[in-house]
C-alpha cells in the first residue's frame, strides 16, 4: 500500500496539528517512521485524549477527497439510481466504467487506510505506554473509540473494494506488502472491535467535554454492530441490536420535524461528526451539504447542484413529506427538475466562520427502524413486527400506514422502498443495498446512462493501480 509513502501526509499527528480545529493544545513530535512516539503522545489523559479527537477530526475536516467527508455518499449517489447526470461529459461513476487509476477511487482507498492506521496507532500506543499519568479508564475507552473508527472505515473498505488487506498494526514493516484479506475474515474482525467497543464505551455522550454527540458511544458501537449483522445475514443479532438503540427512549428520537434531522446534536442522531467552519471553500456546511445542496444558479427558474432523478422522485408516495422537504422542484421551460434539500447549509448559504447549525450525520435512529424491520422479515418473518416499525418510519413522513397482513414479499418491497426513500445521498445506503440484496444488475444495468452495461464486476471498485505497483502481492478486482 502507498500509504507507507505517504506517511507525513496522512499521519494521526498531522491530523491533529492541522486538521482539529477543536483541539487548543497542540502535539508536536517528529513524524513516524515504523511505530509512533508513544512516550510523547500517550504520556497522559489529555494527550491521549487529543491524539483520539486528532483521528475523528480526520474523518471529517480532512483537505481534498476523503472517504469520510461526503466522497463516499457523493460516489455512491452516483453509482446508484438517485441521481441523473447534468453535463454531456458525465463522470465514470455515473456510468460505472471507473480507470484502473482514478484519482478519486484511490483517494477512497488511501485515506480509509489512512484512518485504520490511526485507529491502529492509538490502540498500540495506548498498549505500550507506561506513564502512570495514563489511567486505566482513560485507556480502555479511548481503546474502545479507536476500534470502533477502525471498524467503521473497514466496513466501507470491504463494501466497496471487496476483499482488501486487513491492517491490525501502525507498524509499516508488517503492513507494507499484504496480501488481500477474505471479506468475511474483515468483516469478523469488524464485529469484533464493534463488540469490544460496546462492552468499553459510555452509554451516554459524556465522551465529548461539551456533551454532544460527536463521539462514539456505546449506542453507535450497537448501532454499526446492528447494520453489520444485517449485511452478513444475522437476522437476530441485527434485530436485537437495533432494539437496544431503539428502547433507548432517553437518548434517542425520531425528529417529527424533517428539517431538522440533521441539526446539530438532535436526538435522532446517534453520532455526528463536528467539522471546522475555518475551511474555505465550505466553512460552515457539512460535506455533504456542501456537495449536494441546491442553490439559485442567479437565472430564473435554474439551480445548480446534482439533479435528481426521476426514478427517485418517482419512488415517493403521495403526501410524503421526505419529497417536499428533502426535494426542491425547480419549473424551467414547463419541465420541472428535482434538486436536493436534505441538507439546509451548502454551497449557496454557507460561510466560512459562519455558524454551524449542522454536524454531518453518521449514525441516526431512523435506519436502527429499518434495520430491525428487514432483520425480523428475513429472519423469522414476523411481518407485522416488522410492518409495525415501516409505519414508525411512514408515520413521521406523513404517509399512509401499512395493513397488517401483507406477505413477506410485499413487506421486502416496502422495506426497499423506505430504505430508498429515507437515506438517499446519505453515505451510500442505496449503492450498497443494490448490491447486498442482489438487485444491483437489473435495477443499474437498464439505465439509460450506465449503457452499455459491461458487467456486474462494476460493482466493485479497482483496486488502485499504483496500490498495486507499490505491494505485488495486491491482487486487482476480476474484470479490470
Amino acid at each position: 500500500m502507498t500509504i507507507k509513502r505517504n506517511l507525513n501526509r496522512y499521519t494521526l499527528f498531522a491530523a491533529i496539528i492541522l486538521m482539529c480545529a477543536s483541539c487548543k493544545d497542540m502535539i508536536a513530535i517528529p513524524d513516524p517512521i515504523n511505530t509512533i512516539t508513544t512516550d510523547k503522545v500517550f504520556d497522559n489523559d489529555n494527550q491521549a485524549n487529543s491524539a483520539v479527537t486528532g483521528a475523528y477530526s480526520q474523518l471529517i475536516n480532512s483537505e481534498g477527497l476523503n472517504f469520510g467527508n461526503g466522497l463516499t455518499t457523493s460516489l455512491g449517489s452516483m453509482g446508484a439510481d438517485e441521481l441523473s447526470m447534468s453535463s454531456s461529459s458525465p463522470s465514470p461513476y455515473y456510468i460505472n466504467k471507473i480507470p484502473t487509476e482514478d484519482f478519486t477511487t484511490r483517494a477512497l482507498w488511501v485515506t480509509a487506510y489512512s484512518n485504520i492506521y490511526n485507529a491502529n496507532a492509538i490502540i498500540e500506543g495506548i498498549s505500550a505506554s507506561t506513564s502512570t499519568k495514563l489511567h486505566a479508564e482513560v485507556r480502555i475507552k479511548l481503546t474502545a473509540e479507536a476500534k470502533f473508527l477502525r471498524a467503521y472505515s473497514y466496513f466501507y473498505l470491504v463494501n466497496l473494494f471487496g476483499d482488501v488487506p486487513l491492517a491490525l498494526s501502525a507498524d509499516f514493516n508488517k503492513t507494507a506488502k499484504m496480501t488481500r484479506t477474505p471479506a468475511a475474515e474483515v468483516y469478523a474482525q469488524v464485529i469484533k472491535d464493534l463488540q469490544d467497543a460496546k462492552a468499553n464505551l459510555t452509554a451516554d455522550f459524556s465522551g465529548s467535554k461539551i456533551g454532544e454527540r460527536i463521539r462514539a458511544n456505546k449506542w453507535a458501537a450497537t448501532a454499526m454492530l446492528a447494520r453489520v449483522y444485517l449485511y452478513t445475514g444475522d437476522y437476530a443479532n441485527a434485530a436485537a441490536a437495533a432494539t437496544e438503540v431503539i428502547d433507548q427512549s432517553g437518548l434517542f428520537e425520531l425528529k417529527s420535524d424533517l428539517n431538522e434531522v440533521f441539526l446539530k446534536n438532535n436526538k435522532e442522531a446517534i453520532w455526528q461528526l463536528q467539522h471546522s467552519n475555518k475551511m474555505s471553500p465550505h466553512g460552515n456546511a457539512t460535506p455533504e451539504g456542501y456537495a449536494f445542496r441546491a442553490f439559485p444558479a442567479g437565472i430564473a427558474g435554474q439551480y445548480y447542484g446534482y439533479r435528481v432523478s426521476d426514478a427517485l422522485v418517482q419512488a415517493f408516495e403521495n403526501q410524503d413529506q421526505r419529497k417536499s422537504s428533502w426535494l426542491v422542484p425547480i419549473d424551467f421551460v414547463g419541465t420541472t427538475t428535482y434538486y436536493i434539500n436534505k441538507y439546509k447549509i451548502g454551497l449557496g448559504n454557507s460561510a466560512v466562520n459562519g455558524t454551524i447549525t449542522e454536524y454531518y450525520t453518521m449514525l441516526r435512529l431512523a435506519e436502527q427502524y429499518l434495520i430491525r424491520a428487514e432483520a425480523l422479515t428475513l429472519g423469522n418473518q414476523q411481518l407485522d413486527l416488522a410492518i409495525a416499525d415501516l409505519n414508525v418510519i411512514r408515520a413521521r413522513a406523513g404517509v399512509t400506514e401499512l395493513p397488517m397482513g401483507l406477505s413477506k414479499a410485499a413487506v421486502v418491497l416496502a422495506i426497499e422502498k423506505e430504505r430508498r426513500t429515507e437515506f438517499f445521498v446519505e453515505w451510500g445506503h442505496r449503492w450498497l443495498d443494490l448490491k447486498r440484496t442482489g438487485k444491483a444488475h437489473d435495477v443499474l444495468s437498464v439505465i439509460p446512462i450506465k449503457q452499455p452495461w459491461a458487467g456486474d464486476y462494476q460493482l466493485l471498485y479497482p483496486i488502485p493501480v499504483s496500490e498495486i505497483q507499490s505491494n505485488n502481492k495486491l491482487t486487482q478486482n476480476p474484470g479490470y
